[in-house]
């Protein structure tokens, strides 16, 4: 391996939803998207590229931000139907043996204590494999299915997530690591004297504990954000283990990098230790030209299509793009959703029409063949600094094919990512280097 090797992962947008039901190279897909079977096929080839995990996004609404109605959304299965990707996880774990899963789970809606205990058990059944991604959560409609009138406002939800993050530690540290002793001489199986109430009372939540489930393998499970807004990174920066930047620039990356690794400095804690994945989505191909082909097919379908860009952003921000003229140049707007993605967006053109057709939730700029798209991705780590990469992209076993079969033996081969698992632990693998 390289001196300065990174590490990898997978976003699974729209998770346990929909892919490929229009699309070629999906078969089935679209009409078994509520069975396992893509998502264990996934979790298998990322594990046999030895990816540090398998990331799986969620959200609980149907949109209907755009258009001011479900119609569009639903139509075309953007966001909507999804099931909730927890129960895959287990599965997930039995057809797996040492990379990481991580869930998501919205820090405004999950009660702690629930919360706690349920990755506590997976991470148990898993052997220490699991990891936690935390959302605030964004859409007015989400707000509404949980009793609320209106969403909490965006600075409100981050210091309730941070209490949320102190408690469900305190409540996985409520069992000492060895509390269990199975001691069959004197009939005990735990040792009362390492569990403990916390008696936890803070301005959102309250809870006496203890968990009644042993302490989690990796004491505390690996924990996962991908907020870019300030307050976001100032809650990753005291909590988190990974936090992924979603920004489609090189220049994007550097300020991110160094903004995010100062501020987990100004928490006490080493940089280091909170790791940071740059999202990604190569086009990969037999040859440049086949590979530079697909990405001019995939902009045409973006200019042929920019509602489908709207439409998204639109139910990331609670703004309803489809009010505007496309084709007239867009002011300055405020949403109580994801304000740095709001931001992002807007500078990327003067009318809704461009903005549409430049936007991208990630770094695109890499196409080519596996290796060189390999060479782009060691160039680019070695412009920006940082710890790794997560891919993304429309979810087909060709896909995973390219990446998992094709990229990643192009990155092993130059000793860029590992080749096999150091550690059976999830978060032992992710500090590893």
């Amino acid at each position: 391996m390289s001196a300065n090797p990174f590490h990898l992962g997978w976003f699974l947008g729209n998770s346990y939803g929909v892919h490929g039901w229009n699309q070629q190279w999906s078969g089935a897909d679209g009409g078994d998207w509520a069975q396992p079977d893509l998502h264990i096929d996934l979790a298998r080839a990322v594990e046999r590229a030895c990816f540090d995990f398998l990331l799986l996004e969620d959200s609980v609404f149907v949109p209907d931000s755009y258009g001011s109605s479900m119609d569009f959304y639903l139509a075309r299965a953007l966001r909507a139907p999804k099931n909730d990707p927890l129960p895959l996880v287990p599965l997930l774990a039995q057809a797996t043996r040492r990379v990481g899963l991580v869930p998501t789970i919205s820090t405004s809606f999950y009660p702690p204590y629930l919360l706690a205990r349920l990755i506590a058990t997976l991470d148990l059944m898993s052997h220490g494999r699991v990891g936690c991604n935390f959302v605030t959560s964004t859409a007015e409609r989400a707000a509404q299915n949980f009793g609320l009138d209106t969403h909490l406002e965006h600075d409100l939800r981050y210091e309730m997530a941070d209490e949320f993050v102190e408690l469900v530690t305190k409540l996985w540290d409520s069992w000492d690591a060895d509390a269990i002793v199975m001691d069959r001489e004197r009939g005990l199986f735990v040792d009362p004297a390492k569990v403990r109430a916390i008696d936890f009372k803070g301005r959102f939540f309250a809870s006496r504990g203890p968990l009644n489930t042993a302490r989690p393998p990796q004491g505390r499970p690996v924990l996962v954000q991908a907020g870019n807004s300030p307050q976001g990174q100032a809650f990753a920066a005291k909590h988190m283990d990974a936090v992924l930047c979603a920004v489609g620039t090189i220049g994007e990356m550097k300020a991110f990098r160094a903004a995010m690794r100062a501020k987990v400095a100004a928490t006490g804690r080493d940089p280091d230790d909170c790791k940071i994945f740059y999202v990604i989505m190569p086009t990969v191909g037999e040859s440049t030209e086949e590979a530079e082909e697909r990405v001019k097919r995939r902009q045409a379908g973006r200019k042929a299509a920019p509602e489908m860009a709207l439409a998204q952003m639109a139910s990331l921000t609670d703004i309803d793009f489809a009010q505007f003229d496309i084709d007239a140049p867009i002011g300055e707007l405020t949403t109580n959703g994801q304000q740095a993605t709001l931001k992002r967006f807007l500078k990327q053109g003067n009318t809704l029409r461009e903005i549409a057709q430049n936007y991208s939730y990630s770094y695109e700029d890499l196409v080519g063949t596996p290796d060189a798209v390999a060479a782009q991705m060691a160039e680019v780590m070695q412009e920006v600094g940082g710890d790794g990469f997560v891919f993304q992209g429309n979810l087909s076993r060709r896909f995973i094919a390219e990446i998992t079969d094709g990229l990643t033996p192009a990155l092993q081969r130059r000793g860029l990512v590992r080749t096999a698992y150091e550690h059976e632990h999830f978060r032992d693998n992710l500090l590893a280097f």
